[in-house]
């Protein structure tokens, strides 16, 4: 639990160094004043945790302050980190496999996707494999975190295949097979300017017939203003529900973490077009504005299911609202 504990820490540290560099470290021992209080409001909306939460988070600082002016930094980081778990309830997607369903699209306006019902004793499980696509657009992460989702799966006893259906964008095709030889990984593929959804149809039959309990579909990149590309996740869908008519059981939206809350809005466009199960926020490493995440959720509902924390395989993490609040207020596990 420690370690990972330390790779949420690590993982948000320019997040929780933008916050102490404007409080000139407030969530160390020095006491609560008001210009701290200033500096933080500051430092939340300069980390992105936008205007609801960062108003939550002051307003149950200054009510303990008033209520004790004493008040130390860490005990403001620790009600900080309690408003955050709060305000995250719900938003942890649970990858268990046939051992429960999949989350489902909350927005009223996106698409219907069947579910996988709830196995009891005795029932006939659902047809193998469980297909999961990765939806984003360029630039995301997607294809990495393809391959890094399929070897996390591996490590934790599932067989997986992934299925290379980017063949838009010269090269994708490439990287993911550079990947499922690096990793180990079962890959159905084709070249650069194939089908996707005839290799996505190829991909579920191998997979099925390997009796593999994952298959990962990596789509192409693309804009909503590129109708030809979102026509084309249709087509993927249509195409797979010819072997399994619940199937993908799970679309997730791969966004770049260093968007900030920019990423709402293409969060929101992709569900709505597409009807989101799920969300996987890449490249936190790298921003301060780690709390964009709260926005997101706040916003669509849309469950988190994995966070990108770093370039290596083991760098994915399931999301963990406990390690993130305590984590982006510089917090002890």
């Amino acid at each position: 639990m420690f370690g990972l504990f330390k790779k949420f820490k690590d993982g948000f540290s320019k997040t929780v160094s933008a916050i102490s560099e404007t409080t000139r470290g407030i969530f160390g021992g020095r006491k609560i004043d008001v210009a701290s209080l200033e500096e933080l409001e500051e430092a939340l909306y300069t980390a992105d945790f936008g205007v609801e939460t960062t108003t939550e988070i002051l307003e149950e600082i200054k009510e303990a302050y008033r209520k004790d002016p004493d008040l130390k930094g860490k005990q403001a980081a620790e009600i900080g980190a309690a408003v955050l778990t709060r305000a995250l309830q719900g938003a942890e997607g649970n990858l268990e496999g046939r051992d429960g369903p999949p989350a489902r699209p909350s927005d009223e306006g996106a698409p219907s996707l069947p579910s996988i019902a709830l196995a009891k004793e005795g029932d006939a499980l659902p047809k193998k494999p469980i297909v999961v696509a990765m939806i984003g657009v360029n630039g995301s992460g997607k294809t990495t975190t393809t391959a890094k989702l399929a070897w996390m799966l591996k490590q934790d006893g599932k067989t997986v295949t992934v299925a290379a259906c980017d063949t838009f964008r010269a090269a994708a095709v490439e990287q993911l097979k550079a990947w499922a030889t690096r990793l180990d990984l079962d890959i159905v593929a084709s070249h650069t300017g194939a089908d996707a959804a005839a290799v996505a149809f190829d991909a579920w039959q191998a997979a099925n017939s390997r009796d593999k309990d994952y298959l990962i579909v990596d789509t192409a990149g693309r804009l909503h203003t590129k109708s030809h590309l979102m026509e084309e996740l249709s087509k993927i869908r249509r195409v797979l529900q010819k072997n399994d008519e619940t199937a993908p059981h799970h679309s997730w939206l791969v966004v770049d973490g260093s968007l900030g809350s920019n990423s709402i809005e293409q969060a929101r466009v992709f569900h709505k077009q597409f009807g989101l199960t799920g969300l996987v926020v890449t490249k936190l490493d790298g921003t301060s504005r780690g709390g964009a995440l709260v926005g997101i959720w706040r916003e669509l509902k849309i469950p988190i299911y994995f966070i990108g924390l770093g370039e290596q395989p083991e760098d994915l993490q399931p999301f963990s609202i406990e390690n993130y609040a305590k984590a982006v207020f510089g917090l002890e596990s």
